[in-house]
């Protein structure tokens, strides 16, 4: 499978990331890539940059070494009513929103039916585009009523490289996103790929993902970063 995009990184903004933008465009570029995502944590992630960050991202050119910028926020996911820590009024100017579950943000103690109530009200969010690593096994969910919700919602379901590190803090990712994706396969659902690098030399490295999707045959029309093309409808910037 040949990618074009890269739908989740951070730069040194997001305060526990280590590169510049120009650093993961330049990354992104000798991969190979068209486009790439660079979704900030959101202002209630420790050490990240605060909301006149997002706010002014209008200052930063699209287009960087050969690369299509989108310019965007990982939101987290603060309760189960799907509340995210960034408002309305600047996701809808971002050219894409990622909605995740972070321990420092959401806490550690919820029930399945919380987590899943958190899920679906931010994928009726109309201005988030992803849900960011659902394969977290610390925050237990039920992936056909993801995946069902995820289809009636036209929000994309994230399959994670760095997740499936196998020094990653996730718990049951691989497990997590085959369960995932064979319901995908099941409803066809369309899923997007993340690196989630925080260092340039990750930008664009989906080599877990491409192992993840070799062993269950995924297809490929349902991969929408293998064309920029296919990524643009989903995306904030392109409504």
């Amino acid at each position: 499978m040949k990618f074009e995009a890269d739908t989740h990184s951070h730069t040194l903004a997001s305060g526990h990331a280590y590169s510049t933008i120009k650093e993961m465009a330049a990354a992104a570029q000798s991969k190979g890539l068209k486009a790439l995502a660079l979704t900030e944590h959101a202002p209630e992630m420790p050490g990240t940059c605060g909301l006149f960050y997002f706010l002014n991202l209008d200052v930063v050119p699209r287009e960087c070494c050969g690369i299509r910028l989108l310019m965007g926020a990982e939101v987290n996911i603060m309760d189960e009513t799907g509340r995210i820590d960034l408002p309305q009024s600047a996701c809808r100017d971002l050219d894409i929103v990622i909605a995740s579950i972070h321990p420092p943000c959401y806490g550690m103690e919820h029930t399945e039916e919380e987590n899943m109530r958190a899920y679906e009200a931010a994928m009726k969010n109309p201005y988030v585009n992803i849900i960011g690593h659902p394969d977290d096994g610390r925050f237990p969910i039920d992936y056909e009523r993801l995946v069902k919700m995820a289809k009636e919602t036209g929000t994309l379901l994230e399959v994670n490289n760095s997740s499936m590190r196998p020094s990653s803090s996730r718990k049951g990712t691989r497990e997590n996103v085959l369960t995932m994706l064979d319901l995908c396969k099941q409803y066809e659902v369309p899923v997007t790929t993340g690196s989630d690098a925080h260092i340039d030399v990750d930008a664009g490295n989906f080599t877990y993902v491409e192992e993840i999707f070799d062993l269950c045959a995924f297809p490929e029309e349902l991969v929408v970063t293998t064309s920029f093309d296919r990524l643009k409808p989903y995306l904030n910037a392109y409504k």
